[in-house]
């Protein structure tokens, strides 16, 4: 891909790697690094012809004029960067969980539809390649009406006083965490397969007392379409993965004509209805950057759309829907109540 877009990244917090790997590979035109930790930023401007670095978001934009910018930090700092960025003309990416709350996330995608300027969140999880095959083999209809879906989350990476604070310490401060944080993934990928959400059912709680927010929960969905689902968090539990940071889970389906199955490994298992034996689907994906490459999948979706105008998923007014099914699962939880979406 030709470097024909100018873009600047602010941040370089143990996620950013797998950002800056794919930008390299997609051969852009890296032309700022904002970050407060100079070594980390050095580093990675050495693997885009020494760009320059910079310490201030704004002072970064003003003086290398980009056309791009990709936020990866913290929500704390979004809405600020986002409205910097907006002010100066300047398309964005923008990590999730996106800003800190709904009402920050509508007030971001106002500004920039007020200056012009087009904000897309960076939401990688359904363009993992076992899900775009998902998503294959539902419209063909092989599995028939479909009945319904559960996801089982078990990372197995917060136990005792230690979780998190190898990778993203900042997990352990969060009031809102498993949900907020990791079952957004499943939300947006829930909707991209299964269509939008009528009603939740949650229960939440807090099984390590080490962190601020919960970190298991069980939460029920039923479609627009009929079809119901299930998540089922964990994140003290593991499951069967050589890596479990793959799929973070195990994914079934179920219909009028069988079921699929989806393990940590990334494979997919089919079984007919009647059947006592599954049959493993064979499709190709490659162990590279984060969870088969997804990363990068999605900014080369983001660049398809920026220099070819295909058109762009995940749009932050967009992604605002998925915001609204988090926002009534924490309601659900407070008042142990179903909740219809409205």
């Amino acid at each position: 891909m030709k470097k024909s877009i100018r873009l600047v990244v602010v941040g370089t917090g143990y996620f950013s790697q797998f950002h800056y790997d794919a930008w390299k590979r997609l051969n852009v035109n890296l032309v700022g690094i904002c970050s407060l930790n100079k070594n980390e930023a050095s580093k990675y401007s050495k693997q885009f012809e020494n760009c320059e670095v910079f310490s201030d978001f704004e002072t970064m934009i003003k003086t290398t004029k980009p056309e791009l910018v990709d936020i990866i930090v913290p929500p704390l700092n979004h809405l600020k960067f986002i409205k910097i960025a907006a002010r100066n003309k300047v398309d964005i990416i923008c990590q999730k969980p996106f800003t800190t709350s709904i009402k920050e996330a509508k007030e971001a995608i106002s500004f920039t539809k007020r200056k012009k300027v087009k904000i897309a969140v960076h939401e990688n999880f359904r363009f993992q390649p076992w899900y775009i095959k998902i998503d294959e083999i539902l419209k063909t209809s092989l599995l028939g009406d479909l009945y319904q879906v559960s996801f089982r989350m078990r990372p197995g990476d917060g136990q005792g006083e230690k979780a998190y604070l190898e990778r993203q310490p900042y997990f352990q401060k969060m009031e809102r965490f498993l949900i907020h944080e990791t079952a957004i993934h499943l939300i947006d990928v829930f909707r991209f397969l299964f269509g939008d959400i009528k009603s939740v059912f949650a229960n939440l709680s807090k099984l390590n007392t080490n962190i601020n927010g919960e970190d298991a929960g069980i939460v029920f969905f039923e479609f627009k379409n009929g079809i119901r689902g299930l998540f089922d968090g964990n994140r003290l539990s593991d499951h069967i993965a050589l890596d479990r940071r793959l799929t973070i889970g195990e994914m079934l389906i179920e219909g009028s004509m069988g079921t699929l199955r989806l393990n940590g490994n990334g494979e997919i298992f089919k079984r007919k209805f009647g059947d006592n034996i599954e049959k493993k689907v064979n499709y190709k994906w490659f162990k590279k950057g984060f969870a088969g490459d997804s990363v990068f999948r999605f900014q080369k979706h983001l660049l398809n759309h920026f220099l070819k105008g295909e058109k762009l998923m995940n749009t932050a007014e967009e992604y605002l829907e998925n915001l609204k099914v988090e926002e009534y699962i924490y309601k659900s939880n407070f008042k142990k109540k179903l909740l219809d979406l409205v």
